[in-house]
């Protein structure tokens, strides 16, 4: 068991070796998952178990830490909490990800090494929530409202439709058409 992660991990000899890597990694190495991001401080507790049943490889354990990410609502941070639960099976073809078990997602590599955090990314971005929003009920501040009024309820109504008057010369229109009758 290492405490410290490494860059790069050979999957396939770790499984031979029923390795196991626990330790931190970093929030602000995980460049895809930057942008999805409020603020990248914080780290995640990456814990992964590498092994063989028969001819699969496999990896299990857990990734967990929490994510401030952006409320889709409000643009402010929400704090996202994650565990996410890792069962890959290591499969070098399509071929082979067909015959993995119904509880086991493909790992497909076609190199001897990769890099530890785009397991690590991949698996946090397939948890992540489509719209991260708060629980509870927060506003969007409309331009022109100061937000005071907008939580006291004194909003003005909004602004009548400006095509009402198009449908109101459309039915003047029709009467004028059936008096010439």
């Amino acid at each position: 068991m290492l405490d410290r992660l490494p860059e790069y991990i050979d999957p396939l000899h770790l499984a031979d070796k029923r390795g196991e890597l626990k330790g931190q990694l970093s929030l602000s190495n995980l460049d895809r998952l930057a942008e999805k991001l409020h603020n990248d401080t914080g780290t995640l507790a990456v814990d992964l178990f590498f092994s063989r049943e028969g001819r699969l490889a496999k990896i299990e354990g857990t990734i967990e830490g929490t994510l401030q990410l952006e409320c889709q609502n409000c643009l402010q941070a929400v704090e996202w909490p994650v565990n996410v639960a890792v069962k890959l099976g290591i499969v070098t073809s399509i071929d082979q990800a067909n015959r993995l078990p119904e509880d086991y997602e493909p790992l497909i590599i076609d190199e001897e090494k990769i890099l530890l955090k785009d397991l690590v990314e991949d698996e946090l971005l397939l948890a992540l929530p489509t719209f991260a929003k708060h629980q509870y009920k927060c506003f969007v501040p409309v331009a022109g409202h100061n937000t005071d009024d907008l939580l006291s309820g004194d909003v003005q109504s909004p602004p009548e439709n400006p095509f009402s008057i198009l449908a109101k010369l459309k039915n003047i229109g029709d009467l004028n058409g059936r008096t010439k009758k």
